[in-house]
């Protein structure tokens, strides 16, 4: 048996740089994993070699972010299961091949909220290439993951590397960078969900509903970046000016191992999208910021909001004071990994 743990990640950064004819969107982000995880246990089975493979690869849940919950039990098989469809694609590419018999048990322990902006999904497909190529000796590399990854979604490719890093083009283009400064972090998850095609989608129609505006009166879009009166980016959408991270800024800062220059580099594209429709996220971010946090900010493409705290104590007193909320459902303090 195999176990692997599955890290949350936070975006440091998140900016939006266009988009291919394919519909995925070009980003530049920052991202970093953390120590809240799901874990993932894997365990060799034997089956009838003509059994169906949905027969063969069997995922289990257990939840613990809420007992009551409906999702106890047996996961669906199938593509709406992302570890599931990693599992038969490496039984069906190295496995059944030569050992048509061979079938797989994987059980599931549920601690990242789901379609919160964490990245729980593609974190528990990148642990199951780990452990798969584990259980069978594949001997695959880590490269060779990241590469069959990224067909099955954008994020899977970093959750692979993990740790902190620049991400580019559609999430597959991946430079290591240093470890952060020591800091902790507090996540606070509302009692909402918000899916990442709703907040790109958002993203989309706002930039579109600028073009039509401008298009009607006879003006130009703007696109260009205006430096604002703190050093901030900003990009402007008809009579919208959303804020913009520098990234480069931050890698620098990252580099130079300054976590206050890390922290004043902070934004994502996202947010004012998802922010516009949920008043919770705002008021998190005040919470977070008026109990001692650097820097607070929407992860993803949300909901969840993180600060990123100097001293363990504030964060930790933060936590409770937030976990008190009645719109928040989940709160963790965590450190990088």
């Amino acid at each position: 048996m195999i176990t692997k743990k599955a890290y949350a990640k936070v975006n440091l950064t998140l900016d939006i740089t266009g988009r291919r004819e394919d519909g995925y969107h070009l980003v530049r982000m920052v991202m970093q994993s953390l120590d809240v995880a799901d874990v993932l246990t894997f365990e060799k089975t034997e089956t009838d070699s003509h059994e169906d493979p949905e027969n063969r690869i069997i995922t289990r849940l257990t939840d613990n972010r809420n007992t009551d919950s409906d999702e106890l039990g047996t996961l669906p098989n199938g593509p709406d299961n992302l570890i599931y469809r990693v599992a038969e694609l490496l039984m069906k590419k190295y496995v059944w091949p030569e050992h048509p018999e061979s079938g797989v048990e994987i059980t599931l322990e549920k601690n990242i909220p789901i379609a919160a902006g964490l990245a729980g999904g593609s974190s528990d497909a990148a642990a199951t290439f780990k452990g798969i190529n584990e259980l069978f000796e594949l001997g695959l590399m880590d490269d060779d993951l990241m590469n069959m990854g990224v067909s099955l979604g954008a994020d899977i490719p970093y959750c692979i590397m993990g740790g902190t890093a620049l991400s580019e083009g559609i999430g597959e283009k991946l430079t290591r960078l240093p470890a952060l400064p020591k800091c902790y972090i507090l996540l606070a998850k509302p009692n909402i969900s918000v899916s990442t095609g709703e907040a790109y989608g958002g993203y989309d129609r706002l930039a579109s509903e600028a073009q039509e505006e401008e298009t009607i009166s006879g003006g130009k879009v703007t696109r260009e970046i205006l430096a604002g009166s703190v050093g901030k980016l900003y990009r402007i959408y008809g009579d919208r000016k959303l804020e913009i991270p520098d990234v480069d800024g931050q890698v620098d800062a990252i580099y130079a191992g300054n976590l206050k220059g890390v922290t004043d580099k902070m934004a994502n594209v996202l947010e004012y999208v998802t922010a516009e429709k949920h008043p919770e996220i705002e008021q998190l971010k005040k919470v977070m910021m008026d109990t001692g946090a650097l820097r607070s900010m929407m992860s993803g493409s949300g909901p969840t909001v993180y600060g990123i705290y100097r001293d363990r104590d504030e964060a930790v007193k933060a936590a409770e004071l937030i976990g008190e909320m009645d719109t928040v459902e989940q709160v963790f303090v965590a450190e990088p990994v």
